[in-house]
Parts: C-alpha cells; sequence; structure tokens
C-alpha cells in the first residue's frame, strides 16, 4: 500500500515538471448550490489533467531505471501525461487508445510526440495489448492508476489541497480506477484524519461502488457514459485497499447531473470542464455530497474536451 512518505518523495521528484494547480472558488455558484464549494483546478495543470502527476512520478523512475520507450492504455488524458513526460525526458512512447477516444485527446497525444495504436472500448482491452507492446518493443508499461508511483504522483493533489485550503472539511474525488482517490486518500489521511473524502462514480460506470458493496473487486461491461477517463473496468489491485479501508463514502451520479455541472461551471467561472471532471462537482451540486456550511473541495479532474462535444452535450441537455 502507498503511503506518504512516497507522495512526498513524490512531489519533489515531479516538483518542476508539473504545475501547482490553484484553488478556485465562485459566489454565484455558492448561492446557487447552497454549498461553500472550492475547485481544485487539475483542468489548469498541464497537458489539462491531473494524469501528469502519477505519470511523471512513473516515467521518471522508468527512466532512471533505462527505459527508452513506454507504453500506456488510456482514453486520453492519462495517455496525453505519458507522452508529455516521455518527450520531455527525450525517450519514445506509444499511447493505446479505445475506438471511440476523444479526437481531441488523440490529437493531444501526437501533438506530444506518441505514437497512437487503436484498442477496444474498454480498459480490459486496452491494456493487455499496451503490456504487449511494451515486451515486444523492450519498453516500459506505465499503467493508468493501478501502480504505486501512479498512486504517490496522484497524491500530491491531496498534500497541495490540504495546504492551499487549511480549514477544508469535505473533499470530493472523481472515481475511475482509482488512482487519484486513493493517492489523496493516502495523503489527506495522513495530514488531515478529521477532513472528510467521499469519491463520486458516474451511476453508468458504478464497478467501485459494486465492488465496495460486495467487499471484493468486482467488474462490470462496457459503459458509454459521457464521463470517458472514469470507463475502467473495475477497480485496481493496489487501489481498491485503499479506498475500502480509508474512503468516508461514495456516490453515483447521473449523465444529466454531469451535464449540469459542467454548464454551472461554464456560465458561473467561465471555466471549461470535461464530463469526467465535472463529476466531483455534479455530486456536489445534486445534494448528493457535503452539507450547507462546511467548507468543501471538490477536484475538477481535466478539461480535455474538444468544444463541439461540449457544445453538443449542452444543447442536447436543454432540449430535454
Amino acid at each position: 500500500m502507498a503511503n506518504i512518505e512516497e507522495v512526498e518523495q513524490a512531489r519533489s521528484r515531479i516538483q518542476n515538471i508539473i504545475h501547482k494547480t490553484p484553488i478556485v472558488h465562485s459566489q454565484s455558484l455558492q448561492e446557487k448550490w447552497g454549498r461553500r464549494v472550492f475547485f481544485k483546478a487539475e483542468h489548469l495543470q498541464k497537458t489539462g489533467s491531473f494524469k501528469i502527476r502519477g505519470a511523471a512520478n512513473a516515467v521518471t523512475n522508468a527512466v532512471s531505471n533505462g527505459a527508452t520507450l513506454v507504453t500506456a492504455a488510456s482514453s486520453g488524458n492519462h495517455g496525453q501525461a505519458v507522452a508529455y513526460v516521455a518527450n520531455e525526458l527525450g525517450i519514445s512512447s506509444v499511447i493505446v487508445v479505445p475506438t471511440d477516444a476523444s479526437p481531441a485527446k488523440v490529437a493531444a497525444i501526437k501533438a506530444y510526440g506518441g505514437q497512437i495504436e487503436y484498442c477496444g472500448t474498454t480498459s480490459a482491452e486496452r491494456i493487455p495489448h499496451a503490456k504487449s507492446l511494451a515486451n515486444q518493443l523492450s519498453g516500459v508499461y506505465i499503467p493508468p492508476y493501478d501502480h504505486r508511483d501512479i498512486i504517490a504522483g496522484q497524491g500530491t493533489v491531496g498534500l497541495e489541497m490540504v495546504e492551499q485550503l487549511p480549514d477544508a472539511e469535505f473533499i470530493v474525488v472523481p472515481v475511475g480506477g482509482g488512482g487519484l482517490i486513493s493517492g489523496i486518500l493516502t495523503a489527506v489521511k495522513a495530514k488531515r484524519p478529521d477532513i472528510l473524502v467521499i469519491g463520486a462514480e458516474p451511476a453508468l460506470a458504478n464497478d467501485t461502488a459494486l465492488s465496495l458493496e460486495r467487499g471484493e473487486i468486482t467488474a462490470i461491461g462496457p459503459t458509454e457514459t459521457i464521463a470517458d477517463g472514469l470507463r475502467t473496468s473495475q477497480p485496481g489491485d493496489l487501489t481498491f485497499p485503499i479506498v475500502s479501508e480509508l474512503l468516508d463514502g461514495l456516490v453515483l451520479v447521473e449523465e444529466q447531473e454531469i451535464i449540469e455541472a459542467m454548464r454551472d461551471i461554464a456560465a458561473r467561472t467561465k471555466q471549461l470542464v470535461e464530463p469526467s471532471g465535472a463529476v466531483a462537482a455534479a455530486a456536489i451540486m445534486s445534494g448528493k455530497a457535503g452539507a450547507p456550511g462546511q467548507t468543501i473541495v471538490a477536484v475538477i479532474s481535466g478539461g480535455n474536451v474538444d468544444l463541439p462535444r461540449f457544445a453538443g452535450l449542452l444543447n442536447a441537455a436543454e432540449t430535454k
């Protein structure tokens, strides 16, 4: 299980690669949602999401051990991060993406020097292919979430939050494979065990909710949730024990709630947030997480959504 020392070591290792992202507050949204909510703005991170934290930690370690090529399996954000870091460190990268990957994310991976391979629509299909490519090409596979270096890197989000907002009482984190939530739990529960940490998961991609309910890792089939960054088939072998032990609760959000949160954030803060990045905010907006009077932080995990898709989601919601 990852520990706070690993998170602190990761911060030292990656500090010259990543941004320390700001905490953003909107009085307008506070009044509309009835919650004192702050946003940890990882959509303003390099490559547009929190994923660069874990990728920077894992790829840096791989290079220090002699790697000249890395592979990754990703719906987009992890792939962008791995490609970016690999390019910065002067090595090659091959990124395996789903056949329905966001064109904007694929274009960004290519812009960062990554070679694209398409494979299936689920992480259960992408991950074995990326591992196979690493073996064929004598490279190193960089997992999207289920790796100690990834968990420790993502945990630096938690370190920053407790330092930037000392009066935080309640943190809401989007949940996919569990790298971000397990890293944040590792950091926050070590530094501020009094803070409640709640996960938010799309109802259409509820593998973590099912796994917690059954007390064991439980896989689901392909999902069509608009939160493409959270379309994992099951929690990780390393992340799930952390979540099981430390998480204070998990809520499920509907597709319409995600869209409404994206729209509110865009209208009131002028920030562009992707569906996956709006899931934690949707949990607060809908009243499923946090209470009036509490100081709440929602992790906005990414902003990599192309404008036509963003506009299409909002327009479709308005016609319903």
